[in-house]
């Protein structure tokens, strides 16, 4: 049996909430589910199908990983689009983040040769809803998040592994980074 996995950034407090009440506006405005399915959060690695046994082989080496990085900032500012079917919020402050995703595709390369090597390039972005936003919506979604400010900034100490229970996405287990 395979399952989804995903590995992601989510966001501290106060960012965090300010950020899943939007996701929730998004929801409560458009009907979208996508929405509220997975708190708010910057995909590191793309969901992805394995076998159960992944889950045990990728905690031990993600823990691992996470012992050798240091924390870093990350920036968020503004609204933008994937077409018209994926808001999401702008990483503004973005260079540690891609070094720090580069070095995490390394590592799982040479120590997780489960994970493929993601052909698509890293575009950091925290997603507010995607897919299942009705096309009648968008313009006027696109309208009123064009017009809404938004900015905050937070230090990443830690980031996530996920497992798609069938209905929704579940945190598994969480990786400190390295405090030095």
């Amino acid at each position: 049996m395979t399952t989804l996995y995903l590995i992601a950034l989510l966001p501290p407090e106060p960012v965090f909430s300010q950020t899943w009440a939007l996701k929730q506006e998004v929801h409560q405005l458009t009907g979208s589910r996508n929405a509220v399915r997975l708190p708010p959060h910057i995909t590191l690695l793309p969901p992805q199908r394995q076998t159960d046994e992944f889950e045990a082989a990728c905690t031990t080496a993600l823990a691992a990983f996470a012992a050798t990085q240091p924390r870093f900032r990350v920036g968020l500012e503004g609204f933008a689009w994937f077409g018209d079917r994926t808001l999401f919020i702008h990483v503004s402050e973005h260079a540690a983040l891609q070094v720090f995703q580069a070095a995490l595709m390394a590592w799982c390369v040479a120590h997780l040769s489960l994970v493929p090597v993601e052909s698509r390039p890293f575009t950091p972005h925290l997603t507010m809803a995607t897919r299942d936003l009705p096309p009648a919506q968008v313009p006027a979604l696109r309208q009123l998040f064009a017009a809404r400010p938004y900015e905050a900034s937070f230090l990443v100490r830690n980031f996530t592994l996920f497992r798609h229970d069938g209905h929704q996405w579940q945190a598994r287990a969480t990786f400190e980074l390295s405090a030095v």
